[in-house]
């Protein structure tokens, strides 16, 4: 039987009572308003310019490391599993999974803060605020509007996962507290509106925390096999590790270190996910929502991690922080791609009649902020190679990120 088709949670997302889309279309024969949703992300050029864009590591540093795109992928996959143990909306969560990081620069988290600096005086840069500028309006493949058209619900998902972005008094909140939010998020805010104050559906939250367990269990992995740390470092500092590695070795005394790690890896995940099963259920039993709109009026999070494994993941970030996010090797090339977009970005404010025809279509008659956010949305949308690209036609020394 389809997904579509599976008993739901009273306070699951219905496809059938979405929101609708900003342009009205007439609804599919064979498909959910949701699985639409999916299906245009996957088919979108965002999506596959993913497949060469840094997660941790530049993409020619080796073939076995994640990409933005597989750690997609992996996040995806856990929230299907999350979703659909919980009774939610498997299509919808997935959506919201595989279009949470489409709007990421090139070379990862030194590429986006490359490009908040440069445009610090253009209202900055925000990856999450591009995922959203990418679905509403830089897709350009449909013939009845720009962007991808895609269901309230998920763009509510895509700007809320993460929680609330105002307090009930209309301030910036969460992520945006104490700053500004995004004009491209404030701007389809008034056209579209997406309740910034509450909470998002159940099966955006189930989206976020599919994030959170994807990355630190897939950045382990990484680690490990880049040489960054060794397992007997990471259990030492960090005992959920620790006792997940003491239990694999009890059960397969004589297994491989290959094998170990991945077996270390796989029950990481597994405990994530039970953890937050079990905590999810037993907020459902205190809190009793009773619709997908009673879940964003909740005022805390439904879904959510048990206090234990929260804390525990807490101490991992922190020993992944040190040991591989600010490693003298992985700073080094970062460093260096971070260099790249600032060089790019700076040719193109001087000079923007380099830009490509597409690009550069008249943009002499925009004022300098809008100069600024096209040339943003030009470099944001670069893969890792494109950029290095670029940057070898524009200047005469390009770094060999390795």
């Amino acid at each position: 039987m389809p997904e579509s088709f599976y008993t739901r949670a009273a306070h699951a997302s219905l496809a059938e009572n979405s929101r609708g889309r900003l342009v009205p279309e007439p609804a599919s024969p064979t498909r959910t308003p949701f699985q639409r949703d999916r299906d245009r992300i996957i088919h979108s050029a965002a999506f596959r310019r993913l497949q060469f864009k840094t997660q941790v590591f530049v993409f020619h540093e080796g073939d076995h490391y994640r990409t933005r795109l597989t750690h997609t992928l992996e996040v995806a996959q856990v929230a299907r599993s999350l979703a659909r143990a919980l009774c939610l909306d498997v299509d919808l969560s997935e959506a919201i999974a595989l279009a949470h990081d489409l709007g990421h620069s090139p070379f990862g988290h030194a590429g986006e803060r490359a490009l908040d600096a440069a445009m610090r005086d253009f209202g900055g840069f925000d990856h999450n605020a591009q995922s959203l500028r990418i679905v509403t309006r830089l897709e350009r493949r449909y013939a009845a509007f720009d962007g991808l058209n895609l269901t309230w619900e998920t763009l509510e998902g895509i700007v809320k996962h993460n929680g609330p972005i105002r307090d009930g008094a209309g301030m910036p909140a969460g992520a945006y507290a104490g700053k500004d939010i995004p004009g491209a998020i404030t701007e389809f805010d008034a056209q579209f509106p997406l309740d910034l104050a509450t909470y998002a559906s159940a099966e955006a939250q189930v989206a976020a925390l599919s994030d959170d367990i994807a990355y630190n269990a897939h950045d382990v992995d990484d680690g490990l096999r880049a040489g960054l740390f060794e397992l007997d470092e990471i259990c030492a500092e960090v005992p959920l590790i620790a006792r997940i590695v003491s239990a694999v070795d009890a059960d397969h005394p004589w297994l491989d270190q290959h094998r170990r790690i991945h077996e270390t890896f796989r029950r990481l995940i597994t405990q994530a996910i039970e953890s937050v099963l079990e905590r999810t259920q037993r907020n459902v039993e205190a809190l009793r929502p009773r619709t997908a709109d009673d879940v964003r009026g909740c005022g805390e999070a439904l879904v959510a991690f048990d206090d234990a494994m929260r804390d525990e993941l807490q101490v991992l970030r922190g020993f992944l922080f040190k040991r591989m996010y600010r490693h003298a090797r992985v700073n080094a090339v970062m460093a260096q791609a971070a260099g790249v977009v600032d060089d790019l970005f700076g040719r193109f404010m001087h000079d923007p009649a380099l830009l490509p025809e597409e690009w550069g279509a008249g943009i002499g008659e925009l004022d300098t902020a809008r100069r600024a956010r096209r040339i943003g949305d030009y470099i944001a949308g670069m893969t890792d190679r494109y950029a290095l690209a670029e940057h070898r036609r524009l200047f005469d020394r390009t770094p060999d990120l390795r």
